[in-house]
Parts: C-alpha cells; sequence; structure tokens
C-alpha cells in the first residue's frame, strides 16, 4: 500500500515532492473526488483508484501527496457533484483530465462525444517543473520600435514536401527550428504562434480537421501533433528546444493563446476537464443554466471567477517562466473582460492581476480588442499596458490602395501611428499592432485575386468566413496568365507591405505572404491541413523577388526605428518654434504643403524635417489608375531614391540618386520613398 499525505493546494496541477508526487485540483462542485492511476497511456482501467477524504480539502481545492510515484505517472480524476452535469448525475461517471495538466496521453482511445467515456478518456502525465534557462538562453527582450511579428502555424510552417525535412520532422517544433535561419534572414524579431494549445483535432462539425487550433482542451500542455517521435515528456523538452533556438538567434517566441473558451462547447458539448469540476465557475451562464456565448464557439470562459483567474495566471507563468515563452496575444481578449451576465468591466481583475505579476511584467502583452458579442474595445482597452491589433489599419490601408472614396483621411491617423483612434495616447505607437493580413481572412495575393472568398472546401456551402474584406481581384478573378496584370498585384503587394512596415506601430506579417502564399480564395482556412493551409518552399512557385524586396524593407524599418520610438513624437502634429535638430513632420499632396484631403483624393505624401535646414525624409503615395507628378520639399542634402514599388525586378530596386531634386514621377497605384543623403545612407543597412 502506497502512503498517503494531506498534501498542499499549491503547486496546482500535479508536482513532484521529495517524497512522492503532489496532486491538486479545484473541484468546488465536487462532493467526492478519486485519483485514478494507470500503469499505461493507453490503459482503460486504473491501477489504482485513491479517494479523498476532507482532510485533504482547503476551500476548493482537493490535494494529496502519494508517495512513491514519480514523473511519468499517468492519472486522471472521477468526482461526483450531485448531478450538476448531465441527466442522472452522469458526471459521476466521468474520467475527467486534470485543467492543469502539463502532458496528456490517451489520444489513440480518446473519443469526443463518449457519453460515459468509460473507454474513451484522456490522461494527465506528471512532469518535471523546472525554469527555462534563461541565464545560457536569455530573453532578447526587443523594444516594441525594434519588433518585426511574423505570425505563422507550427504545423502548416513545414508540412510542404518542399520543405526539406524528414517526415518525423514535418510539422513539429524540432522542425520549425530547422527554419529558425530563414525568418532571421529575412529579419523578423518575433515569431507569433497559432494556437499551440493542446486541442482536439476531431473538434469540427463537417469532418473535417480542426487545424487552427482555436478551441483548447488544456491551456498548459504542448498540442501533441506538434511533438516529433518521443515520449510523453518530450513535448516540453522539444518546445524549450525552439524557444533556446529562438532567443539564441535574437527571435522572441508570442504564444496565441485562448482563455475566452474551450472545447467543452455549451450544455450540450463533451465533458472532458473544466465541465466536470464545475461549469458554473468556469463558464458564463444563463439562469435557466444556458451557456452564455460571446466567442462564437458555444461557450465564454468566466475569466474573472477567482478561480479561473488563478488557472490563466498559472497557466501564463508555465508557458513563460518553465517554458521560456516571451509573450502572449490573447485571442478575442476583449471577452476576458466580461463580468457577471457579460457585462464589460472598466478593470477587470484578470487585466490587473496579469499586469501586477512580477513574473510576468517582463512580456508582451497582445489581445484582438473585440469578440463576437459586439464588445469592440480599442482605444480603451481595459489593461494598462496591453497593445491591441488594430483591425482599422488594416481596413484603411485596403481602401486606400483598392482606390475607394474617402480613404485618405483616414489613411493620415493610421501613417501618424493611429493616434485619434488611440485617443492621442502618446503611446500609440507602441499599442498599435499593425497587420495587413492575418491567419484570419484572405492572404497577401489573395486581398489582391479575388472579389469574394471561396470557401466550399470548408464544408459550410460558402457561408463562413468574412464576406467584408475590402479586396479587389483587379479585373479578374483568382490566378491570371496575363502579364500586366500580375505586375499591377505585385506592385500591390509592394504598396501593402511598405505602407505596414514604414508606419508607426508595431509590424505583424502572415506566413508566407513574403513568397506569394495562395490558398485560393479561402479567408477562413481553420479546417485546411492541405498544401493549401501550408507555407511554400518550392523555389519555383515562390515569388522570390517579393521575398528579397521586403527583406530590404524590414531592414529600412529596423534603421530608422528611432523615428518610430515613443520618446521622439514624431508623429504628431508640430508645434512651433521647433529647434534646429528637431524632427517634425509636414503633409504634402502632389504640390508642397497642399494635401488633399477631398473625397476623391488618392495621392498622400509627407516629409520629416529637421529643424528649419529642410527635408530629410519624404515619402509619397499614389493610388491613382495613372502616374502623378509630385512637387518635392527642399533637402538637407541631394535626394536619394531607396523604396520605388513600381519596380518589381530585384535588380532594380538598388538606391539611386534622383535627377530632378524638385519633383518626382510616381507612377500608377505606386509608393516612393526618398531619403537625404547625409541623413541616411542605404549602404551601411
Amino acid at each position: 500500500m502506497r502512503k498517503i499525505n494531506i498534501g498542499t493546494a499549491y503547486p496546482l496541477g500535479s508536482s513532484e515532492t521529495e517524497r512522492g508526487v503532489n496532486f491538486s485540483v479545484a473541484a468546488p462542485a465536487a462532493t467526492e473526488l478519486e485519483l485514478l492511476l494507470f500503469e499505461e497511456e493507453n490503459d482503460i482501467n486504473p491501477s489504482e483508484v485513491i479517494k479523498f477524504s476532507h482532510e485533504n480539502k482547503s476551500g476548493d481545492y482537493w490535494h494529496i501527496e502519494i508517495e512513491g510515484l514519480s514523473i511519468g505517472c499517468f492519472y486522471a480524476y472521477r468526482l461526483n457533484d450531485h448531478g450538476e452535469i448531465g441527466e442522472n448525475s452522469s458526471i459521476c461517471k466521468k474520467v475527467l483530465l486534470d485543467p492543469c495538466a502539463r502532458s496528456i496521453v490517451g489520444w489513440d482511445i480518446f473519443q469526443r462525444n463518449s457519453s460515459n467515456n468509460k473507454n474513451a478518456y484522456l490522461k494527465a502525465v506528471v512532469t518535471e517543473r523546472k525554469c527555462f534557462n534563461f541565464h545560457d538562453h536569455p530573453r532578447p527582450r526587443h523594444r516594441w520600435n525594434k519588433t518585426i511579428i511574423y505570425e505563422l502555424h507550427v504545423g502548416g510552417f513545414t508540412k510542404s514536401p518542399a520543405s526539406g525535412l524528414s517526415d518525423e520532422q514535418k510539422g513539429t517544433f524540432i522542425g520549425l527550428i530547422e527554419k529558425i535561419p530563414y525568418l532571421k534572414d529575412l529579419g523578423i524579431t518575433a515569431i507569433e504562434l497559432l494556437p499551440i494549445f493542446s486541442f482536439d483535432p476531431s473538434d469540427s462539425p463537417f469532418g473535417l480537421e480542426n487545424y487552427w487550433g482555436y478551441s483548447p482542451l488544456n491551456w498548459f500542455t504542448p498540442h501533441h501533433n506538434y511533438i516529433s517521435k518521443g515520449t510523453p515528456l518530450s513535448a516540453r523538452d522539444q518546445f524549450r528546444k525552439l524557444v533556446e533556438a529562438c532567443h539564441d538567434n535574437d527571435i522572441e517566441l508570442i504564444l496565441d493563446v485562448v482563455f475566452n473558451h474551450t472545447t467543452e462547447g455549451d450544455q450540450n458539448g463533451p465533458i472532458i476537464s473544466w465541465k466536470g469540476f464545475g461549469e458554473s465557475v468556469y463558464y458564463h451562464k444563463n439562469e435557466q443554466g444556458e451557456f452564455l456565448d460571446v466567442s462564437g464557439c458555444g461557450n465564454t470562459v468566466a475569466a474573472n471567477h477567482p478561480l479561473v483567474r488563478q488557472l490563466i495566471l498559472e497557466s501564463m507563468r508555465c508557458w513563460s517562466y518553465e517554458l521560456g515563452v516571451d509573450g502572449f496575444r490573447f485571442d478575442l481578449g476583449v471577452a476576458l473582460s466580461r463580468g457577471k451576465d457579460l457585462a464589460p468591466l472598466d478593470s477587470p481583475p484578470i487585466f490587473e492581476e496579469i499586469e501586477s505579476d512580477p513574473l510576468l511584467s517582463e512580456l508582451k502583452l497582445i489581445s484582438e480588442p473585440w469578440d463576437c458579442g459586439g464588445l469592440y474595445r480599442l482605444s480603451d482597452f481595459p489593461a494598462k499596458r496591453i497593445s491591441t491589433w488594430n483591425g482599422h489599419f488594416r481596413d484603411d490601408l485596403r481602401r486606400f490602395w483598392k482606390g475607394d472614396k474617402n480613404s485618405t483621411w483616414p489613411l493620415k491617423d493610421r501613417l501618424l501611428g493611429s493616434p485619434l483612434l488611440y485617443k492621442d495616447n502618446a503611446n500609440s505607437v507602441e499599442k498599435s499592432i499593425n497587420f495587413i493580413t492575418s491567419h484570419d481572412g484572405f492572404t497577401l495575393i489573395d486581398l489582391l485575386s479575388f472579389n469574394k472568398k471561396h470557401n466550399l472546401s470548408n464544408g459550410e456551402n460558402n457561408r463562413d468566413g468574412e464576406n467584408h474584406n475590402n479586396s479587389w481581384n483587379h479585373g479578374v478573378e483568382g490566378p491570371s496568365t496575363k502579364e500586366s496584370l500580375n505586375n499591377v498585384r505585385k506592385r500591390q503587394q509592394r504598396n501593402l507591405l511598405s505602407s505596414l512596415l514604414l508606419s508607426p506601430g508595431i509590424p505583424m506579417l502572415l506566413m508566407g505572404d513574403e513568397v506569394g502564399r495562395s490558398q485560393g480564395g479561402n479567408n477562413n482556412s481553420w479546417c485546411q491541413d492541405t498544401s493549401l493551409g501550408w507555407m511554400i518552399w518550392d523555389i519555383n512557385n515562390c515569388d522570390n523577388e517579393l521575398r528579397s524586396f521586403l527583406k530590404k524593407i524590414i531592414q529600412i524599418r529596423k534603421d530608422l526605428s528611432g523615428l518610430f520610438s515613443p520618446e521622439n513624437n514624431l508623429f504628431t502634429e508640430p508645434s512651433l518654434p521647433y529647434t534646429s535638430q528637431e524632427l517634425w513632420i509636414q503633409w504634402h499632396g502632389v504640390k508642397v504643403n497642399s494635401p488633399d484631403w477631398s473625397s476623391w483624393s488618392h495621392t498622400i505624401s509627407y516629409s520629416i524635417n529637421q529643424g528649419k535646414k529642410g527635408s530629410v525624409i519624404w515619402l509619397g503615395l499614389n493610388g491613382y489608375n495613372q502616374s502623378m507628378e509630385f512637387e518635392l520639399p527642399k533637402s538637407t542634402s541631394s535626394w536619394m531614391k531607396i523604396i520605388d514599388t513600381s519596380l518589381i525586378k530585384e535588380k532594380e530596386i538598388s538606391p539611386t540618386q534622383i535627377s530632378n531634386q524638385d519633383e518626382i514621377q510616381i507612377e500608377s497605384r505606386s509608393l516612393v520613398l526618398i531619403v537625404s543623403k547625409d541623413f541616411y545612407n542605404p549602404s551601411t543597412a
């Protein structure tokens, strides 16, 4: 017989002690609780069943220490809760996954919709909980103004047969390590991973596979399909190796985390973990017992319940302190600010605790400022230091280059860092995550090739996905063999990427946009674990000239990073008098100091001036379908052209001194950046 001790409520989950293993779980609804131990990961019947006594309970936490156990032990829970869940107290028959499990097994026997899961449940594994080796692999800690984010899917980034990886490496953390040199060469400073929390691939109503993973069944465990061959304990080590490799290459790793809902769905969904331990604690419900949903996925996590807050904080500490990640992006993050009856809170406790936690203080924090219940809090997001996805930046840049009416005035604010959107916040350049494309929507080339979404392969008769995309096919729906049309699309890709990288705020790029990755017009590829959703590695199908162009733009962005620092307040309207060295911005149109903000205007330009000496940088955007002559302000020295998006051949985009220092011609739907030779020397880039 194993010796059993009372144990401790903290740490949550399972943790090794000097004598064995301590188990702790929050189960406020439980009247009886059993710990099930298993010999093998796919065993149906437990080898031991250990009942908790009320001596093993402190408040809402049940805890016990079992001597003689060690790392690698398989376990689960079973409880009785007075029949809160399901008919006829069916919950007491359920085997439940520890919400704080750091490793999960049982996928070979798991059945999502098993009525009593007698032969179909998942198990947790006792793991080590050591701290990440920050001494040998320190965080890069890039400042926001020097941060360039690249959003990617772990599986899709390396699954292509042309990736050059072994079958064992494809689609895994280890496979991603092999591609870090590619990302470093591109110039990005941070990788943002689509969800890697353990999720259920069968959580799909169409018989297809859940590919993106925005449906977690656990907040602590790396997804099993991203692990190369190994034991159940390999997952954490393999993920640590990925973080180590990123840090060693001066790249930060940010996780896209889903705390707003879970895979358990509504009242008709499966009982896997949270529901069993207390569905009225973990989820928002109405008086009729129905689940409230602002996630679009059947349930909404009650993030401001004290027990839930503790679990979220524990998850973030696990990933940042134990596994070394550098930041988090909160999916539908504003949903976490909803309190009782889903009422929005101005000071939600979950964000207050995150921002005050010393272990989380040095992390980059990002959020979507909207949820599916209509709440949109961009300028007044209820957290002080969380940056937000700026959907207005995406839409307004698309509209301008598409040639829409009334698009020039909004563009001005985006080129300033969106101070009006962020209510003139001096730190708006560190609050606004700027993007043109993301996983959710068209890829860059599809944005310029399709007027409508083409999502039939998703199995919903093209009902899913966003209908309002501000896309434009330029006259032909889909790919074309017409060279002139393709050249316009290439030009527009460069326009959008240049506008993104040259705007104040934090730029975010989408996986594969740099090489022309298409999804065939599918703008909701959540269930497409096929070549449709994979990165392109075949050199014959890659737009290598576009990649070279983006690499150049990224380097220019880095060289000019000081301009985007909040300390200099450059992108605010100038106040006179200014000092001889002070940089200030001046707006123009086709004529100096004569911007055209009218409804049908499609041109905008500005100069950055140094005191009264003259201009050091000039940026001009021509959204018309014909070339335009732009008058230039006086430069502090000779003007050098370093970007011209009308030039689509790599050999054509080298820096050149312009012949006419008084004016410059910008081709139709093109962007030009010129700099004063004595202010910026591109040869040193």
